[in-house]
């Protein structure tokens, strides 16, 4: 690693006066990613319904979740490039009336074929809310919040993965599961109204002299010349399919080979996404706890990195527990891991580039999470359907650790503006 204790000047960047505005920004960008993730995880809570329903098999299921994460992994491209050109607040707004729509229209589905279809239409709109939040964090906050805030918005998602099981298993008992999707389908469209209202960039960005005038060539060739784009690339290849897991297809374990109902699914499963939520706020905070004690920004987010990457190997553990709720507890140790390490992935992103390219750069690093999905949940259909799911469980305690190997020699060099 390097530097210890090198305090990395920031006249260089462009640091919003504080302003009480932003902390209604935050609550923004925390429900709408609250919002997001409830829209991605019912069909991993009702699947096990669905698949009865529509004589859907576990590899077919498999290559609905791909479906998902293959329009996922193209769109983080585009995206990111999407919301540097329009702007923050026109892009979120098109991306969460997307999956909004997207997601409800999944109501409609009567085949493996056509559930497919409404997934990669969910998955075209979501990765917006990733790369539109982090450049509205780069025009509102300066660095010694940065870590706090995308620790929070970063918690809407495990927060929105804590409710869901109870609020769709609740609606799905009483109305049945399409209707659990028209519910929180039109949670985003309601959300679009105070965004509209609220959400501007503040004057002292100065964001048309930043973007406009100092773009030169191909955004993208300026980002992928860097080296840490591919280290930070690699890294959420390697990591992200750990989450992914656990949102897509632990529901499905705790029915599947814990014998779970429904009913008991929703009960219990929520503590794995509020351990996540607590890895998201415990690493913002003492991100900007180290940067207070004297250190730059991007080293502080890498020891806080080490931090969560020792606690995956307990992930083993889940397999072998005796009791459901122990399983539950070990996959939450898990979950607090893995969501400490994204939000310090994160929030080094905003260290290391211009606010100018920052939805560009989201973009391109978060489509190795896409990649990593999409190349894993196959694989784990196959798994679970040809051995169990002790094998993965396995698997998971030794990914961050082999990232956090890749990741340490990221030079943590301060953002100047330019590439």
């Amino acid at each position: 690693m390097s530097s210890t204790k090198s305090i990395v000047p920031l006249s260089s960047q462009e640091v919003p006066k504080p302003s009480s505005m932003r902390w209604w920004v935050a609550a923004l960008l925390f429900s709408s990613t609250v919002i997001n993730y409830m829209d991605r995880q019912n069909l991993s809570i009702l699947a096990r319904t669905i698949q009865n329903d529509l004589h859907i098999t576990d590899i077919q299921y498999s290559y609905i979740v791909q479906a998902f994460l293959l329009a996922y992994t193209l769109t983080y491209i585009v995206a990111g490039r999407l919301t540097d050109w329009l702007g923050t607040r026109v892009s979120m707004a098109a991306f969460v009336a997307w999956w909004s729509i997207a997601d409800m229209l999944t109501s409609l589905s009567r085949s493996a074929l056509s559930l497919g279809c409404f997934r990669f239409l969910l998955g075209i709109g979501e990765p917006g809310n990733y790369t539109a939040a982090p450049k509205a964090v780069s025009e509102w906050f300066p660095p010694k919040e940065r870590g706090l805030i995308i620790g929070i918005y970063t918690a809407g998602a495990t927060l929105g993965a804590t409710i869901a099981p109870p609020l769709v298993a609740l609606v799905a008992s009483r109305f049945g599961w399409r209707y659990a999707f028209v519910c929180t389908g039109s949670l985003g469209l309601i959300w679009l109204i105070p965004w509209l209202l609220v959400y501007r960039t503040p004057k002292e960005s100065a964001t048309a002299s930043d973007e406009r005038p100092q773009q030169q060539g191909s955004p993208w060739r300026e980002i992928l010349k860097r080296r840490e784009t591919w280290l930070l690339l690699f890294a959420r290849l390697l990591t992200d399919p750990v989450w992914y897991f656990l949102l897509f297809w632990f529901p499905k374990y705790l029915n599947d080979s814990r014998h779970l109902s429904l009913a008991q699914t929703g009960r219990i499963a929520w503590v794995v996404y509020l351990a996540a939520d607590l890895g998201c706020l415990c690493a913002g905070y003492f991100s900007g706890v180290l940067i207070r004690r004297g250190f730059s920004p991007p080293s502080s987010r890498l020891r806080l990195m080490a931090v969560s990457a020792a606690l995956l190997p307990l992930s083993p553990l889940v397999a072998f527990a005796p009791s459901a709720l122990l399983a539950v507890l070990f996959a939450g140790i898990a979950a607090f891991g893995h969501l400490s390490w994204q939000t310090s992935l994160s929030t080094l992103i905003v260290d290391l580039y211009p606010k100018r390219l920052m939805g560009t750069a989201f973009g391109l690093v978060a489509a190795g999470s896409g990649l990593g999905g999409m190349l894993s949940t196959n694989l784990v259909g196959h798994v679970v359907t040809s051995f169990s799911y002790t094998p993965l469980f396995i698997a998971m305690g030794i990914l961050h650790p082999l990232a956090w190997l890749l990741i340490r020699h990221i030079r943590t060099r301060p953002v100047d503006g330019t590439l």
